[in-house]
């Protein structure tokens, strides 16, 4: 069988650029190398492509040394549409290779320029294929006040909130203290359009509130101000399928010592969290996760894959928290765990969201 080539795409210019290049480690690692030519491109924080080192060692996930993608002087060239899809590189000299002819993007990107929608717009421009999310869901899951309207249409339970804009903030930040009272304690502060918890704070006490908001604003001009919901934090993969979406099975976030599911929790194995998947749920909980999940990935238009996170309260009512549609494929992350749980390895996953990308 004549291999494909696949691009994988990470780094990027939102603050989630480190853990984009470690997911790129672990994904460059588990590729089936039998069935694909791989080129790795980095997008440097200021935005350059740029031709990467094919070595997964080179971007860990590492607390004390977080990986990231360094202007080396390259240039990436991307094919333009209707023509061969030869992807170029200009050298730090001047000279210019042509890398091949590439057949699928893999796009590992997080957070805005990457998971926005904006660069899935570009490669349908190039007509160049690509594998994970479109523009319209990864737009509307990138913006959570969007994505709760669309998920709310679609008559899913989401949790209560206030949309507060930077300008409202500075011009009456009373009439926002008032609002986001009649939400209760404790609440979630968070920006509309970052990802990976950055940004975020939870809010027991009024007196942390302003703080909370200016946490929040330094990485967004539009926050998401939620009521607590007090549930079980369960989590449910996604991938589209060729025939229906189909959903794994659901992992559970625990809790022990801290406070929520933060960034150094979720990427940097912080103590004060559980990531279980299998998840210990009854057979009907099971069922009504997974319908859930897959009933928000189509509310969506959800394309690719995504991880669709929910509480599961006392009452056993679902409350959809957010979906996202490049989740990470780090060691720890969920979305990786729950397909293996499932039967599904992790170099599986991977191919079959290749050739996701590959049918379109």
């Amino acid at each position: 069988m004549d291999k494909q080539t696949v691009v994988v795409l990470f780094g990027g210019r939102s603050s989630e650029h480190s853990i984009s290049s470690a997911t790129a480690g672990g994904v460059l690692r588990a590729l089936d190398r039998d069935r694909y030519d791989v080129i790795p491109v980095g997008i440097t924080r200021a935005g350059a492509f740029v031709l990467e080192d094919d070595d997964p060692e080179k971007f860990p996930l590492d607390a004390e040394r977080l990986p990231e993608v360094v202007d080396n002087g390259t240039r990436v060239q991307w094919p333009e549409p209707g023509g061969i899809r030869t992807l170029r590189v200009t050298r730090a000299d001047g000279t210019v290779d042509d890398l091949g002819a590439i057949d699928v993007v893999l796009p590992l990107l997080h957070g805005p320029h990457g998971e926005d929608g904006t660069l899935q717009g570009y490669f349908d421009t190039l007509e160049v294929p690509y594998a994970g999310g479109g523009v319209l869901d990864s737009a509307l899951c990138m913006d959570k006040h969007f994505m709760k309207v669309a998920l709310q249409a679609a008559g899913i339970a989401v949790a209560p909130w206030v949309t507060v804009r930077a300008r409202r903030w500075a011009a009456d930040p009373e009439a926002v203290r008032a609002e986001v009272a009649a939400l209760g304690l404790p609440l979630f502060v968070k920006p509309a359009r970052a990802g990976s918890s950055v940004g975020v704070s939870k809010v027991t006490d009024p007196a942390e509130f302003d703080e909370a908001m200016r946490i929040a604003f330094a990485e967004d001009d539009k926050v998401l101000v939620e009521t607590g919901v007090v549930g079980r934090e369960i989590e449910v993969a996604i991938l589209e399928g060729e025939a229906a979406p189909r959903a794994s099975v659901p992992g559970e976030i625990v809790l022990t010592t801290r406070g929520f599911y933060d960034f150094e929790g979720k990427y940097l194995g912080g103590d004060g969290v559980d990531v279980v998947c299998p998840a210990a749920l009854e057979d009907a909980e099971i069922a009504a996760i997974q319908e859930a999940g897959i009933r928000a990935f189509e509310a969506v238009d959800g394309r690719g894959l995504a991880r669709v996170d929910m509480f599961l309260t006392a009452d056993g009512t679902l409350v959809v928290n957010e979906l996202n549609t490049m989740p990470g494929f780090t060691p720890i992350s969920m979305f990786p765990k729950c397909w293996i749980a499932s039967g599904l390895s992790y170099r599986d996953l991977i191919t079959e969201l290749i050739e996701a990308g590959l049918r379109r």
